[in-house]
């Protein structure tokens, strides 16, 4: 592999005006959509499909595949969501994604619009981050002065309408069904499935969900063409992915490199852990995915190494702790988050969770019994698979994989009668 930077859609993260269209324009910006807007439709796709651009949300399928799902010569408006509704514990790509470059973005969704035959696309933001929000609207608002947006862009006689649609900040509408609930004004609960979004979503017609590092990607792959971006990556999981690294690390922060770079490499072009401290565990993908150990410091962070190793690639949030970090704290921290915010639709995700919770709580604080670690694991059996969406399933990988790799430690809690680990120790921002 290589420990080179891939510095991409970060590029110009540091220049002060990236955000504005002078900005973008002046460094290439916009020069995609005029080239895509040369070619046919499905020409556009098939460069996206050729290219092996794969879900940068977490579900790593093939974006241009996904595209080529949309019914063709039917009566129906087709329609563009961009899912910018972060909100993965340790996830932070999209966010200042939007924030240092709107533009890429708009582009990128301008020429997914066009491939898949919409007119309206929307780009649906945590409502959280009203900044994002901001600077977004204003990005649109310019592109529409520009050209670039509105009534026969740049004289193709195409035209496309923008909104930004901000969230009411509930996790569960990062599950695709559910944000077009709630982007119709309706509660976000997942919906059966099928019928998939590609037949049925946004006002019952097709609709084409992207996340955000998918849809920004999409620039530089027609600029440069679909064998630049297969080049960089794996075999399988091409090109390359913003990763995000929290925790106890000399320096936390985002670093965009090829799919297939190791956490080694990582920690050694983020300075190393903190001070003299090592390695006890980390997720490559959040939370959801289940911790990895020290033992996996070499696994190629791409789709299939990743799941062989027992996790999941996912957002690529990259959280690592320390050995002053206790897991059963950290897992119960994790576990109580989804169970906040499980939107109670189906019994096994709004009921295990609970008592996933409970359980956790009553080992973390020494008041366990010698069969709670079991009846955790058999709560977490019950969910897997079974619940109505993936937020029940994303609660049970962190529990399974921290019994599976750290079982002592959790019988030490019920025999110590409590936390053996110093909090003040295991601060993420300590200096020590």
């Amino acid at each position: 592999m290589t420990d080179t930077l891939t510095p991409v859609l970060t590029a110009h993260w540091d220049q002060p005006d990236a955000f504005t269209l002078d900005g973008y324009v002046r460094t290439g910006g916009y020069r995609a959509l005029r080239k895509a807007l040369g070619m046919s439709r499905g020409e556009v796709i098939e460069v996206v499909k050729n290219s092996g651009l794969r879900g940068r949300g977490g579900a790593g399928f093939s974006t241009g595949v996904k595209w080529g799902f949309l019914p063709q010569g039917d009566s129906k408006p087709h329609y563009l969501v961009v899912n910018g509704d972060e909100s993965e514990p340790g996830a932070c790509k999209d966010v200042p994604l939007m924030m240092a470059t709107p533009h890429t973005l708009i582009e990128g969704a301008v020429i997914a619009s066009y491939a898949i035959g919409a007119s309206h696309a929307f780009i649906y933001v945590r409502g959280e981050v009203l900044h994002v929000i901001r600077r977004l609207r204003h990005a649109v608002q310019e592109a529409y002065a520009a050209g670039y947006l509105g009534r026969d862009i740049l004289g193709s006689g195409y035209d496309l309408d923008v909104i930004i649609h901000a969230g009411a900040g509930a996790y569960i509408c990062g599950e695709e069904t559910a944000l077009l609930d709630s982007l119709e004004g309706k509660r976000g609960l997942p919906r059966n499935k099928p019928p998939f979004p590609a037949v049925s979503g946004v006002y019952a017609s097709p609709t084409d969900v992207n996340n955000v590092e998918s849809i920004a990607s999409v620039p530089a792959i027609l600029l440069n063409g679909a064998d630049w971006f297969a080049d960089v990556g794996t075999e399988k999981s091409k090109g390359f992915g913003i990763f995000n690294l929290s925790g106890h690390i000399t320096t936390p922060g985002t670093y965009e490199a090829p799919l297939g770079i190791t956490l080694r490499e990582l920690l050694g072009l983020s300075g190393g852990m903190r001070g003299t401290h090592r390695l006890k565990f980390w997720t490559a993908g959040g939370s959801s995915a289940g911790i990895l150990t020290d033992q996996h410091l070499d696994v190629p962070l791409d789709f299939e190494s990743v799941a062989a190793a027992g996790s999941q690639l996912g957002t690529r949030s990259v959280q690592i702790f320390d050995e002053t970090t206790c897991v059963v704290g950290a897992v119960l921290r994790w576990t109580e988050f989804y169970q906040h915010e499980s939107c109670g639709k189906c019994t096994p995700c709004r009921e295990g969770t609970f008592w996933l919770v409970r359980l956790l709580d009553r080992l973390e604080h020494g008041q366990g019994t010698d069969g709670d670690i079991e009846k955790m694991l058999d709560v977490c059996d019950n969910i897997t698979g079974r619940a109505f969406c993936a937020l029940g399933d994303s609660a049970t990988p962190p529990i399974t994989s921290a019994v599976g790799y750290f079982r002592d430690e959790f019988i030490q809690h019920h025999k110590e009668g409590g936390c053996p680990f110093d909090p003040a120790a295991s601060t993420l921002w300590g200096d020590s």
